[in-house]
């Protein structure tokens, strides 16, 4: 339960909005994306019940502050990579308060170079790839919204989507 007031929340979103619409007038491109593109993907296999789903209300709240956290975080990002552009020509060194220096990665990946050179080599073919994991979109609608309907408990009917 989000123990914001209510007119906090209405505030947040009024102003999620409006600073969406300030970046659609700057980058209109950024924010279309064609669904067409994109191939279907399967939801999870523990999506809620129809007896467990939760209110309107509830996931219209959950969705926008997902898109909120997801704008935040965005920001954070381009203010490291502004930050690192001086920051990974600099010396190791004392600067002030602060001490830059480098340190190795415990972090490994493979290489994709060399497995692919030894795929060749040895006659194995194309090395096998898989797919990542599908990405959660949030999109708000801004026009006629669609009505979901959900099967009641009884019912053994697949959801409906109505226009």
């Amino acid at each position: 339960m989000n123990n914001t007031p209510r007119p906090a929340r209405r505030f947040g979103r009024v102003l999620r909005a409006m600073s969406d619409a300030v970046r659609s007038a700057v980058s209109p491109a950024a924010l279309v994306r064609s669904r067409a593109d994109a191939p279907e993907v399967a939801d999870p296999a523990d999506v809620f019940p129809p007896e467990e789903m939760p209110a309107p209300e509830v996931i219209e709240e959950a969705a926008a502050d997902y898109a909120a956290a997801t704008d935040r975080a965005r920001s954070g990002d381009r203010g490291k990579r502004k930050a690192r552009k001086i920051l990974d020509r600099l010396p190791a060194g004392r600067y002030g308060a602060w001490i830059v220096e480098r340190v190795p990665s415990s972090r490994q990946t493979p290489d994709l170079e060399a497995i692919r050179a030894t795929y060749t080599r040895l006659g194995l073919g194309d090395v096998p790839m898989r797919t990542c994991a599908p990405s959660l979109r949030i999109t708000e609608v801004t026009e006629a919204a669609e009505v979901v309907t959900f099967p009641s408990a009884s019912e053994s009917a697949p959801a409906a989507v109505a226009a």
